[in-house]
């Protein structure tokens, strides 16, 4: 890991994807056709999505994941590898398919996305306890970041390495899937949005006003607790406190792909430094305003200088 970034060293566990991204001006009905102006390629995935937003950030980033053998694979590694995430503790499957997920982008702004794992579900857990492990016990590393895009026993076998090792386990539970409360309980914090809230509490969580409640409920299950809400901004609650931060609003939303992304590598990035988790919150509604106003995912985020964390003369702003 590169140790003269800025933040303390974080882990991501989770999928990596060449996303193909269609503009399309509305969703096509049952049976009907809909004519796209545009095809887009670019790397994706919710756990690279997420490291390259902390290497952005000067996050010291180790992905831990799995690609295939083939030219997709390749170019996400080259990505990563670019943008200053190490990438020693990807692993390159033979004869796999490396995941992609098929991205169709409305006119509005908003999208729907369709995945195939790939290689994604070849991560075992077996390995990816002991890698986990390793790093923590070889670098330091005092954060583990992971998603939902992966197999359930990924989850448990991240969760359950970072934490036996006492690192700070974040948790963004994208797509909702079922997770045993024990797990939960170690989260600090666990990350979903109104869905995936909503998943979770068995009643519908939709603006503001419901996500403040649902961190109030979602609380005692967990460390602490975020809950975005999109163009509202973000809900959170630990076990002192709880608040709100609203969102900027965007000169423009171009495509919302991969901002959630953006959220979790800010907020990742300033939780390793050693900020509060409202400080953190606000970081993250930042690079996820951010993000946006430009189409894609990974190309959309932000540097320190885009949401207020470098001064003009270069240097890095420890508070907001």
């Amino acid at each position: 890991m590169n140790n003269d970034r800025g933040a303390a060293g974080i882990i991501v566990v989770g999928s990596a994807n060449q996303d193909y991204i269609v503009r399309v001006p509305v969703p096509a009905g049952p049976g009907e056709t809909v004519l796209a102006s545009g095809l887009l390629q670019q790397p994706g995935g919710k756990g690279a999505n997420q490291a390259v937003a902390m290497a952005r950030l000067r996050g010291d980033v180790s992905f831990v994941g799995s690609v295939g053998d083939d030219a997709d694979g390749a170019q996400l590694i080259r990505e990563l590898r670019s943008e200053g995430v190490d990438t020693t503790n990807v692993e390159i499957i033979s004869r796999g398919r490396t995941g992609l997920a098929l991205v169709l982008v409305y006119d509005s702004g908003e999208n729907s996305i369709t995945v195939v794992p790939g290689t994604n579900f070849a991560l075992t857990a077996d390995r990816v306890s002991r890698t986990v492990g390793r790093i923590i016990a070889e670098t330091g590393a005092a954060t583990m970041v992971a998603q939902a895009e992966v197999l359930p026993e990924i989850i448990t076998a991240a969760i359950s390495a970072a934490a036996g090792a006492g690192a700070r386990v974040i948790l963004n539970l994208a797509p909702y899937q079922r997770v045993d409360p024990e797990l939960l309980a170690r989260c600090d914090p666990l990350v979903v949005n109104e869905a995936e809230a909503s998943g979770l509490l068995g009643w519908e969580v939709r603006g503001a006003a419901a996500a403040q409640r649902a961190v109030g409920q979602l609380r005692h299950r967990t460390r602490s607790v975020v809950v975005t809400v999109g163009a509202e901004g973000a809900c959170w609650a630990d076990a002192e406190n709880d608040g709100h931060v609203p969102a900027p609003v965007p000169s423009a939303v171009v495509d919302t792909t991969g901002a959630g992304d953006a959220f979790v590598g800010a907020l990742a990035v300033r939780l390793a430094a050693g900020a509060g988790l409202e400080e953190a919150v606000t970081i993250g509604v930042r690079a996820g305003t951010f993000a946006v106003q430009s189409p894609g995912a990974q190309s959309s985020y932000p540097s320190p200088a885009d949401i207020g964390l470098e001064s003009a003369e270069g240097q890095v702003v420890t508070g907001v």
